[in-house]
């Protein structure tokens, strides 16, 4: 579905992706674990086309994205939810996920997919009114998230979900993305929490200093020593 081939990312003079190739298909959980400043985050952007890469190729879909402006990606079917939420909160709980739509013409099923992110989120329901910068950590993840999924992604990329949240609220996001999962959306996952992401993951890639340093299943990443030593707290 997603297939990245030998990317160079610079900001500046700094060599931010260094050769990153991975791919990911149809239906997979796929996590990309890393310590902060490893590349996760520019390798989301990169695909999401808020970052050029100075050469290799992204294919989404059999269609070349690379460079291409972020609105077409969009409208092609990824998704993007961003580190550290950046709900708008000056509008209401309705008016970010109205905004998540934006680029769709179908009323019906605009109004469908309200009702199944109200489903996947009853805080959000329950909130719809509640100006979004009013809610809680937890709340502004789920918005973030229901607001992705309102313009029908077949690919969500989801930086940093867990990121700032109390264990028992990391838990329950997790369970959403599982169930988004199963609802027929791929899902790249860029998380700290590596323990979390290998538990619901099928494949994972781990990246140091902008290169991929390995890549398996995620049973075989976390039963791998290295791994466990350098993500998962050695145990």
């Amino acid at each position: 579905m997603l297939k990245i081939n030998d990317i160079n990312v610079y900001y500046g003079n700094i060599h931010a992706l260094k050769g990153v190739s991975l791919d990911i298909n149809q239906g997979e959980i796929v996590t990309l674990i890393g310590a902060n400043g490893a590349g996760k985050s520019t390798l989301l952007k990169t695909i999401s086309g808020l970052l050029k890469p100075k050469n290799g190729e992204i294919v989404f879909e059999d269609e070349h994205i690379a460079g291409k402006v972020p609105q077409l990606i969009v409208k092609r079917g990824l998704g993007q939810v961003p580190e550290g939420r950046r709900v708008f909160s000056n509008m209401s709980v309705e008016e970010n996920l109205e905004l998540g739509a934006y680029l769709r013409k179908d009323k019906k099923g605009i109004r469908e997919d309200f009702e199944k992110v109200y489903q996947l989120f009853p805080r959000l329901l329950e909130r719809r009114k509640q100006l979004s910068g009013t809610l809680s950590g937890g709340e502004q993840q789920m918005l973030a998230m229901g607001r992705a999924l309102m313009g029908q992604p077949r690919l969500l990329l989801l930086d940093e979900p867990s990121m700032g949240l109390a264990p028992l609220l990391v838990k329950q996001i997790f369970n959403i993305i599982e169930e988004i999962n199963k609802t027929g959306t791929t899902i790249l996952l860029v998380e700290q929490n590596a323990n979390m992401a290998l538990s619901i993951a099928d494949r994972a890639y781990v990246i140091e200093t902008g290169k991929i340093v390995a890549s398996g299943s995620a049973e075989e990443l976390s039963a791998s020593d290295q791994i466990r030593n350098a993500y998962l707290g050695g145990h």
